[in-house]
């Protein structure tokens, strides 16, 4: 692997879809990818790529849900169905539609340590959890709740990670002990190399959109995310840019949506502004990217 002025090493090799890969550094044992599309034994396994592109999506035709008037439906992919699937879910989504449901809002379903769990302790952000049936199975749960004019929010976690499985601080300042949270190391979001923190964190936004088709996202206790380096209010709108597509990039079946919500939630105290005791769409519009 070769350095480059960034400080990111990097090789170019052919590498097929479903080839298990990991990084050893300095010689160390191997670890997953960062950026692991799926963890198919669990957040120590190896990492497996992934083709998002071969997935036969149907919902070509969906333009998507207006996420502040929806009635959301807080769904528990372990504990929906008796299989605690993806493909468990879906035989159950008929009775969301007859329940006047018009948007379901997943718990945390990034890969997390253990077979079952609430989710908040993921660790493997970019890889849909293996117990719950891997990339392929939330795309299909996707696709069939938007086959029945159902919206999807996906509940993501950005202020800490989970311990176990936790490799990220490994490969670079991901972290920080200038701020605290309640549940692990703060994410380091304003310190020194925290640009790269960030454009992690919003990669892995833009994969929710592009890769798995999802309407909105519901970003967990913002509060914890500690940002000194600049003091905005929840309820102000924000503009965020798209970054300019790969030249080699063609419209697919994959493409992100014109736009989708973000919805974060605070702390339950307090008056809008320092904790709310609300949760509601932010007016960001997405796909986009922050530099």
């Amino acid at each position: 692997m070769t350095r480059d002025h960034r400080d990111w090493w990097s090789f170019d090799t052919p590498v097929p879809a479903g080839t298990d890969y990991g990084f050893s550094l300095d010689g160390g044992p191997v670890l997953p990818d960062p950026r692991s599309p799926w963890q198919p034994d669990g957040v120590d396994g190896p990492s497996r790529t992934v083709d998002h592109d071969a997935f036969a999506w149907s919902d070509r035709s969906w333009r998507g849900v207006h996420l502040p008037s929806a009635v959301l439906y807080e769904l528990h992919v372990g504990t929906f169905s008796r299989p605690g699937t993806f493909e468990g879910a879906i035989a159950h989504l008929d009775h969301l539609v007859e329940l006047g449901v018009d948007a379901v809002e997943l718990l945390p379903v990034a890969e997390a340590g253990g077979e079952r769990g609430w989710g908040y302790d993921g660790v493997d952000l970019f890889a849909p959890h293996h117990a719950y049936g891997g990339p392929d199975g939330l795309k299909a749960l996707i696709d069939a709740c938007h086959a029945r004019g159902l919206g999807v929010v996906v509940d993501v976690v950005y202020n800490h990670l989970g311990p176990a499985g936790n490799h990220l601080g490994r490969y670079g300042p991901y972290f920080t002990d200038r701020h605290v949270t309640n549940w692990g190391d703060a994410v380091n979001v304003d310190g020194p190399d925290s640009g790269e923190v960030r454009s992690f964190i919003v990669g892995n936004v833009l994969a929710w959109l592009r890769h798995y088709h999802v309407d909105g996202l519901r970003l967990d206790a913002v509060h914890a995310i500690a940002d000194s380096r600049r003091c905005t209010s929840p309820r102000r709108s924000a503009s965020l840019s798209p970054p300019s597509p790969p030249t080699s990039a063609a419209p697919s079946s994959s493409s992100p949506r014109a736009t989708s919500t973000i919805l974060v939630s605070s702390p339950p105290a307090g008056p809008v502004g320092t904790g709310w005791t609300r949760r509601g769409p932010t007016n960001f519009t997405t796909p986009s990217t922050r530099r």
